[in-house]
């Protein structure tokens, strides 16, 4: 089977990371921003990137994945 274009992969990941850095920061910012900015990313990359692997991502795919293979 063919790999979905680029640029659906891209919007895909998009559509999962957005909201989730959106709702990261709506709940947790105020404290986040007492951290330095390089701990601060270090948390929140340790939240999204198995969120977005184990979680969003392979929902999103069987969801869309219609769409993607078009």
């Amino acid at each position: 089977m063919n790999a979905p274009p680029r640029w659906k992969t891209a919007l895909l990941i998009w559509l999962a990371i957005y909201p989730s850095i959106t709702l990261l920061m709506l709940l947790f910012g105020p404290y986040l921003a007492l951290l330095p900015i390089p701990i601060r990313t270090l948390v929140m990359t340790a939240v999204l990137v198995p969120l977005m692997v184990f979680v969003l991502l392979p929902r999103l795919q069987r969801w869309f994945g219609p769409w993607l293979r078009r």
